[in-house]
């Protein structure tokens, strides 16, 4: 038997034992006559094979506000070249804020995506990390990573990250610099000092949006050292710029989140 034919008969016999299986009594399902594809580009939910625990999220293609405050946030992207976003960990801010950036970067509106946020250990010494720069600041930058993987895949974001097109870099790196045709988001804003704060503030160049989002109440910077506060309310008597804030109402995380958020 040639090998050809051989691997018909491997594939016919494979066949028939998947149609004389019973699959209603295990969790293996059949991908054999069914109108779901991995490639399905249209669904916004996955759904789930019989007999399957319901999932407690679901994955959605287009970003949607959650809440009110997430609706504001959304807007003020779309209208002002300049907004600050406050309130408690889990509201989405982040989150928000890239999704935006890479939305804008997709239609054209922006030439590049740069992200930002201070190298600031959360209450532990990390000690000497080998290896380069970029290796170096990889824990702090970690959160970013991960709501821009949600939004590109991998091989595209390692591709658009090795052309410069989207730049992740340390509060430090920015003195100097006029960024124009960009997309800003300063994360943790809240362990920037108000001059720091204040010199990210002037790099905003032409056809450009920047996006500052923090907690002040969760700074690891000592007492009276952030300047996020203070800059939020100078920069709210401002037409042009919008300041969103968020409160324990707005988390979308656990709702253990917002719970604890209200006591401690």
């Amino acid at each position: 038997m040639g090998k050809r034919a051989a691997r018909k008969s491997t594939k016919r016999l494979a066949r028939e034992t998947l149609d004389t299986y019973d699959y209603h009594g295990g969790n293996v399902q059949p991908l054999f006559d069914t109108d779901w594809s991995p490639m399905e580009e249209e669904t916004e939910t996955m759904q789930p094979h019989p007999g399957a625990r319901k999932p407690e999220t679901k994955y959605r293609k287009n970003l949607r506000p959650q809440n009110e405050s997430q609706r504001l946030f959304m807007e003020a992207l779309n209208d002002h070249s300049l907004v600050v976003a406050s309130g408690p960990a889990g509201t989405g801010k982040t989150y928000v804020a890239i999704a935006k950036a890479v939305e804008a970067l997709e239609a054209g509106e922006v030439t590049r995506i740069v992200l930002s946020r201070p190298a600031v250990e959360a209450g532990e010494s990390l000690g000497f990390l080998p290896g380069d720069m970029e290796e170096k600041l990889s824990p702090y930058l970690r959160p970013l990573y991960d709501a821009l993987t949600d939004r590109l895949s991998g091989r595209r974001l390692k591709a658009l990250l090795a052309e410069g097109v989207i730049e992740i870099a340390p509060i430090a790196y920015m003195r100097g610099r006029t960024l124009n045709n960009a997309f800003v988001v300063i994360d943790e804003a809240q362990n920037c000092t108000y001059g720091q704060l204040k010199m990210l503030l002037t790099r905003l160049g032409w056809s450009s949006t920047m996006v500052i989002t923090g907690d002040p109440e969760q700074s690891d910077l000592l007492p009276g050292m952030s300047g996020l506060s203070d800059i939020s309310a100078k920069l709210d008597t401002l037409d042009s710029v919008s300041v969103i804030k968020f409160n324990e109402k707005d988390v979308v995380r656990h709702p253990l989140v917002a719970e604890m958020i209200g006591v401690l």
